[in-house]
């Protein structure tokens, strides 16, 4: 009878041979195109933000960078295809808030301690609520107010159930007593569609909203920032109008575990200079989305940090969601 071959024992053994060759190729890297999966739609502002990312690094790094977007699974399709990757730092993947949240949800294909390198932060979302220019509501108070004389007719879409927009709402209706109905879609372009087709009430976006709001399509009544937003200076926080709402959520670059730190190294400082490249903040200041860096040392320790706070806000959210 043949011994059986630890699977553990046996991945060690095949990440030890193939080490060395690892190591010969960063001193090369990158010698080819890398490409980065953005975990949501086009059009939506991670979209938005992954190809002006892309464009910045691949200028630094003198190398062609390809977006692959595969939305769903609430942002976490691309740390699910960091199970599968080389860790040769050719295939990575924006890391949103989310991914630290998912498995707590559903049994998922990765862990987000022990699966994936975590390279740099670059940026945070900043969530709003919106409704349409021709609502009633012209405020957040007015939103609240008819909300819970009206329990449960006003719909708010969002990019997916357990997403920071959600939480935005969930928070909302935790502080004031408001009843909301979650209507969730694959990213911020189908929510901000439907909301002006008339099909929900209201929506909780990120900085995309920025152009239709501008255009005076739409009409946003909070942010769900810390401070007031240099682009939004004509809108109150949430704070400022009375409701304790303040969800902040960092974006990142990530990849597979193993990645050797000369390759880590070359990418976060590409990321690092992405955030202070004059192409890239014109790129996302347009939809005032915000730089934030972490670098790859501060990123990992926010990680491990993160996922051990999911597991008290998904409580949350699962009451709102039943």
């Amino acid at each position: 009878m043949k011994k059986m071959i630890n699977p553990i024992k046996f991945m060690n053994i095949a990440l030890l041979a193939i080490a060395p060759c690892l190591a010969h190729a960063a001193g090369n890297y990158p010698d080819k195109a890398i490409s980065i999966v953005v975990p949501y739609a086009a059009g939506g502002s991670t979209d938005l933000i992954g190809r002006a990312l892309g464009e910045s690094m691949g200028r630094y790094l003198k190398q062609t960078i390809v977006i692959e977007n595969k939305p769903g699974a609430a942002g976490s399709m691309g740390a699910q295809e960091m199970v599968r990757a080389r860790p040769d730092g050719y295939k990575l993947t924006l890391a949103p808030h989310g991914i630290f949240r998912q498995p707590y949800l559903q049994k998922t294909r990765y862990d987000p301690i022990k699966d994936l390198t975590y390279i740099a932060s670059f940026s945070t979302y900043d969530f709003a609520l919106v409704v349409d220019a021709k609502s009633q509501l012209k405020t957040v108070k007015e939103f609240v107010d008819y909300a819970k004389q009206h329990p449960d007719e006003i719909s708010v879409g969002t990019p997916g159930r357990f997403t920071g927009n959600q939480m935005v709402m969930v928070e909302l209706g935790n502080a004031t007593g408001a009843k909301l109905t979650h209507v969730p879609y694959k990213g911020d372009a189908e929510a901000i569609t439907a909301l002006l087709g008339g099909h929900i009430k209201a929506a909780i976006t990120t900085n995309s909203i920025l152009p239709y709001m501008e255009a005076g399509t739409v009409r946003v009544l909070a942010v769900a920032s810390k401070e007031r937003l240099k682009a939004f200076d004509s809108v109150p926080t949430f704070t400022e109008a009375g409701y304790p709402v303040v969800i902040p959520s960092p974006l990142g670059l990530a990849g597979p575990k193993g990645m050797p730190s000369e390759i880590v190294e070359k990418l976060d400082a590409a990321v690092q200079a992405a955030v202070k490249d004059p192409v890239f903040l014109k790129a996302i200041g347009a939809y005032g989305i915000q730089t934030y860096y972490m670098n790859h040392t501060q990123y990992a320790e926010f990680a491990v940090k993160t996922f051990a706070e999911e597991k008290d806000i998904v409580g949350k959210m699962n009451e709102n969601n039943k």
